[in-house]
């Protein structure tokens, strides 16, 4: 029992911090050398970074993302697979990756939508629940122009699948824990959607940053 424990507690901590680690922060002070907080829009998000950097810059991100997202999750399965239950260890994982995402200690509790860590939680926890995410988010993206929509859909979506694929309940629980993160951190954002009042997706970049630079 005490075993059982202090793995828990060893996913938790390496899935929380990985998850408050913000890859676009790093990406661009030590890559590219400048700070996102005082360029574009102002934040820390994906979309001020492909904004400021562009599409090739972003795909790269995304591509250091997902390998950042599936360690804590592998870790998580490997751990409690000692135990018999990989499975259950990568939804543990998986739910506190996204405590980190949406309240990360290194951001003052203030998170991003944590799409890519949305999909691969589904994938691993059942092929079709990751798919209908991943579908969830890019319609909504695709369609609204809107990460927060798309991060919504992409979680009902999922919560939808899941209850009818995931049968062991304590998956299926976490699995809706996850889901229900989601949304109620992008209640703000949907009334902000609603309002009109959320800037959309574009495809041009925003180079005026690059007018304030010292030449």
């Amino acid at each position: 029992m005490i075993l059982n424990w202090i793995l828990l507690l060893i996913v938790a901590f390496v899935a929380y911090t990985t998850g408050s680690i913000n890859t676009q922060r790093v990406a661009s002070r030590y890559v590219f050398h400048k700070d996102l907080t005082k360029l574009g829009q102002g934040n820390v998000w994906m979309s001020n970074f492909r904004r400021l950097f562009g599409w090739k810059g972003y795909v790269k991100l995304l591509l250091v993302e997902t390998v950042k997202d599936l360690l804590p999750l592998g870790l998580g399965a490997l751990l409690i697979y000692f135990r018999g239950r990989a499975d259950i260890g990568v939804a543990f994982a998986g739910f506190c990756l996204m405590m980190g995402k949406l309240w990360p200690v290194f951001n003052h509790f203030r998170g991003g939508h944590g799409c890519v860590a949305l999909v691969l939680i589904g994938l691993l926890i059942e092929p079709s629940v990751g798919v209908i995410a991943a579908l969830g988010v890019a319609a909504g993206v695709w369609i609204f122009k809107s990460l927060t929509i798309g991060a919504v859909a992409g979680a009902v979506g999922m919560a939808a699948v899941a209850v009818m694929q995931v049968d062991q309940r304590l998956i299926l629980i976490l699995t809706a824990l996850i889901c229900l993160l989601v949304v109620v951190q992008h209640i703000p954002g949907l009334r902000r959607v609603f309002r009109r009042e959320e800037e959309k997706l574009s495809k041009v970049d925003d180079i005026s940053y690059k007018f304030d630079e010292k030449f």
